[in-house]
């Protein structure tokens, strides 16, 4: 009787392991098919510091969200959309965007914070939205992340021809009819749809790393646009479940392990891009 249990106590335990960990692996592998693609957007764009803004004010959304008792991902959708409407607003007005985001983007995160400290009776791990807790990802927090990533994915797939070419050419844009500053609001109202499901996966403070540096990552790798957003995702894939169980194996934060990952990714494929000249 005693070798029986002894066999079943660990069978329960993994079988408790896999169910997290299978989570947290599709919340990783879903939020990938979004970032891919839109990463390498902000990489042909140089958005980056806007969505480091746009996730930074991820942590005003969290107050908001908690100060009304609304839904955490409603808060920070809301203010991201806010976020990205004024940065798309003032620079079409001919605003320095470096010196604007900046301002907005330290701003948004410090209001956030002191918010925050006024909320009498609400306990909050800010730790947990701003480097991500991917290990806690409920099955309603997949739904989230699934369905925001194929929206992203569709809407990307659906103008994919007129974002590149208002990426590639204004100009040309302009001559074949399409409206660049449309396409730059497409693109900004999907990186705020992102850093909204994807505060619980990575954070707000990594959220810009998991959108750059696959994107990145990949460039080095292809000739195509279209290759580039792929392999993108691939990469984005990759760093998630390498992340994951490198933070299992040696007991590390899962978000910045993801990133770390991701890294390694980036500089592998730099010395191959460099070697294969």
């Amino acid at each position: 009787m005693q070798s029986i249990v002894t066999t079943t106590i660990p069978v329960k335990g993994m079988t408790m392991l896999d169910d997290f960990l299978i989570r947290a692996m599709l919340a990783g592998v879903g939020l990938s098919l979004a970032t891919g693609p839109l990463g390498a957007f902000v990489v042909w764009r140089r958005m980056a510091y806007f969505g480091d803004a746009t996730a930074h004010a991820a942590i005003l959304g969290v107050a908001l969200a908690l100060g009304a008792s609304l839904p955490i991902y409603l808060g920070i959708l809301l203010v991201a959309l806010a976020m990205a409407l004024v940065v798309t607003t003032l620079a079409q007005r001919g605003h320095a965007m470096d010196t604007t985001l900046g301002v907005l983007a330290h701003s948004a995160l410090a209001l956030g914070l002191v918010a925050v400290s006024f909320l009498h009776g609400v306990r909050v791990d800010l730790t947990a939205f701003l480097f991500g807790d991917i290990l806690a990802v409920s099955r309603g927090d997949l739904v989230v992340i699934w369905g925001g990533s194929l929206l992203v994915l569709a809407g990307l797939v659906w103008r994919w021809a007129p974002l590149l070419t208002a990426t590639l050419n204004e100009d040309l844009a302009t001559a074949s009819g399409l409206d660049p500053k449309r396409e730059q609001l497409v693109l900004t109202l999907a990186l705020a749809v992102v850093v909204a499901m994807s505060i619980k996966v990575v954070g707000a403070l990594l959220i810009a790393a998991m959108l750059i540096i696959p994107a990145a990552a990949a460039r080095g790798l292809v000739r195509t646009p279209e290759a580039m957003a792929v392999w993108a995702v691939l990469i984005g894939m990759v760093a998630s479940v390498g992340g994951l169980l490198a933070s299992l194996q040696w007991d590390t934060p899962a978000g910045p392990s993801i990133v770390v990952v991701a890294t390694g990714v980036f500089v592998a494929s730099a010395v191959f891009a460099k070697s294969g000249r």
